[in-house]
């Protein structure tokens, strides 16, 4: 007897499946592709079809109707707040006389965290949903179809299914059962270690560092992170992707996920970083300041990341995309993945040709780096 045959729908955004429904799929360990956090993106116009992200995610129902496999999939009309960046593919497309936009991205918009892509209630769908985001994109004439920040454990799905692998470097703290900051700074080297506590007694002088979740976050503290966010949006790539709703809404959904280290001087928030907490890591995603002061980001963004993390027994802090001065703070270089559907063969070959040369150049800077950790030799 043959098997039923398995189909898949286009869902008209993740509001349109219930947070029970999608959370059955994505479980509860990483923040990032919860009903929650992507619901919010949608619900306050961060994520949207205006945007240039159409949420459209690609759903397998199993036997009793429910969702069984969900890929958070997306049509997008640009390149921005991806963190893999593809503008060269884009432009050799175009010159070459195709169109690139539209393309499929599956992800969690402008999270550049590593995570599941293929949400799975059934674990043996994880094929016939590769399938379907290759169906989605064929037969509506898609030029491409990423999976961005990928899971290690699902990068063997999408290398059996033939799909083009790409490399990234990332600097994640790793926990080694530290008992506080000083145990962990005791692995240290002795300049490294000297250097970082004259960097932490710089940045905190006359300042109050607040550790802030759930009902803690008022209002006046949002407000307070929307003008740091913005100022280092407008520095960093010219206009924020966030909505200042998305915020509030972010707290309301996710208190209890939620961590926003704050420094105050004589009771005003001067800087903050937004973290999200999952279940084994803690998660730094923006930060910004409205008064500069010395090291200060550091110490807001990676040395309170780790106290926060020590305290809570996670097992790393993921401090965001690039940033080599992570290094010297006890970051450590890791690879991070994406996947790439490309139809047009020639196209397809023409990439895989600079992911190869690109590996390479990457693997290479990575022993570098791993040579330049602050961590003593031997120890």
């Amino acid at each position: 007897m043959s098997a039923q045959p398995i189909t898949a729908r286009i869902a008209p955004g993740v509001q349109s499946l219930s947070a029970e429904e999608w959370d059955a799929c994505a479980g509860t360990g990483n923040p990032f592709v919860s009903h929650a956090f992507l619901s919010t993106l949608e619900r306050s116009g961060s994520a949207n079809a205006r945007a240039g992200w159409q949420p459209l995610p690609i759903v397998i129902d199993g036997p009793n109707g429910a969702p069984a496999a969900i890929a958070p999939a997306y049509v997008k009309a640009h390149s921005q707040g991806e963190y893999v960046f593809d503008h060269a593919w884009a432009d050799a497309w175009e010159r070459a006389g195709g169109e690139y936009y539209p393309k499929l991205q599956i992800a969690a918009p402008f999270t550049p965290v590593p995570g599941p892509r293929l949400l799975l209630r059934d674990e043996s769908l994880a094929a016939p949903l590769i399938a379907a985001i290759e169906a989605v994109t064929d037969q509506n004439g898609l030029s491409s179809a990423h999976v961005t920040f990928l899971a290690d454990g699902q990068l063997p799905a999408f290398e059996r299914a033939g799909w083009l692998l790409r490399a990234g470097t990332q600097f994640h703290w790793q926990n080694q059962g530290y008992t506080g900051f000083d145990g962990f700074l005791d692995a240290l080297s002795s300049r490294k270690r000297k250097a970082i506590r004259k960097e932490r007694a710089q940045a905190v002088e006359g300042l109050t560092i607040r550790h802030l979740a759930g009902a803690e976050i008022t209002e006046l503290y949002w407000d307070a992170f929307w003008e740091f966010y913005q100022d280092t949006g407008s520095r960093k790539w010219g206009r924020p992707y966030l909505t200042r709703a998305f915020f509030s809404m972010l707290g309301e959904a996710m208190g209890d996920k939620v961590l926003l280290i704050v420094a105050e001087r004589d009771g005003t928030p001067i800087a903050g970083a937004l973290n999200l907490i999952g279940s084994d890591a803690l998660y730094g995603r923006y930060w910004g300041a409205t008064e500069h002061v010395p090291f200060l980001h550091f110490e807001l963004c990676y040395y309170q990341a780790i106290d926060a993390a020590i305290a809570r027994g996670l097992a790393r802090v993921e401090a965001g995309a690039q940033g080599e001065h992570k290094l010297a703070r006890g970051y450590v270089p890791v690879t991070t993945w994406s996947a790439h559907y490309i139809p047009d063969p020639a196209f397809r070959r023409a990439v895989a040709d600079y992911l190869e040369r690109e590996k390479q150049a990457i693997a290479q800077e990575q022993e570098y780096l791993g040579e330049l950790t602050p961590f003593r030799r031997g120890g």
